[in-house]
């Protein structure tokens, strides 16, 4: 086998040998990499040359990440593979397989692109809590009295979250809250009086 394996090395061009040469760790590390990405693991991403950090919005769109170069030289060296054993060129074939290697970045930034913004979607923005309209779960004494739970529907889910009031009288459970500010990040301040 080590003779076939050899003389078949041997036959192959300078390009071939070049993409082959890319092909196979490339191929599998990219299998590697999709299997931690989608079964728990992950493999670290550089933040990428045209990372976008913006400052509530995380990080956009990447295009020179870890990831997109492994993809990038995955379908550069197969599609290059494929142009030689169709009989094309040399030139048309590196010209062919770098514009599947750009496009598979292209692809791969906008697939991990939108699974982030999937998972951040799912991320509670207390922010989004102020004017909902809830309920007390456990009590909440006047004038900061003490810290309570109230009941509200954030992001289209209904969440337990602690709350405080400056209201004049105590908050029993059942009573109809408004969220009016947050406080420390996640603290509610909540009243009984509509807020317009």
């Amino acid at each position: 086998m080590t003779d076939n394996l050899s003389t078949w090395w041997e036959a192959l061009e300078l390009l071939e040998k070049i993409y082959w040469g890319i092909a196979i760790p490339f191929t599998l590390f990219f299998f590697l990499q999709m299997l931690l990405t989608f079964f728990g693991g992950d493999i670290p991403d550089d933040a990428g040359a045209d990372a976008d950090v913006e400052g509530d919005g995380g990080i956009g769109f990447q295009f020179f990440t870890l990831k997109n170069m492994v993809a990038f030289f995955t379908i550069f060296s197969w599609t290059g593979i494929a142009c030689l054993d169709s009989g094309l060129s040399n030139g048309v074939s590196i010209a062919v397989s770098l514009i599947a290697g750009l496009a598979m970045m292209f692809l791969m930034g906008f697939i991990f692109y939108y699974l982030s913004k999937a998972n951040e979607s799912g991320t509670l923005k207390m922010k989004n809590a102020i004017g909902v309209v809830g309920e007390v779960y456990m009590e909440v004494k006047a004038n900061r009295g003490n810290i309570g739970k109230v009941q509200v529907k954030v992001q289209n889910s209904l969440r337990t979250l602690e709350a405080i009031t400056d209201d004049e009288i105590d908050l029993k459970p059942g009573k109809v809250i408004t969220v009016k500010n947050i406080a420390n990040d996640n603290l509610l301040i909540i009243t009984t009086n509509k807020i317009n």
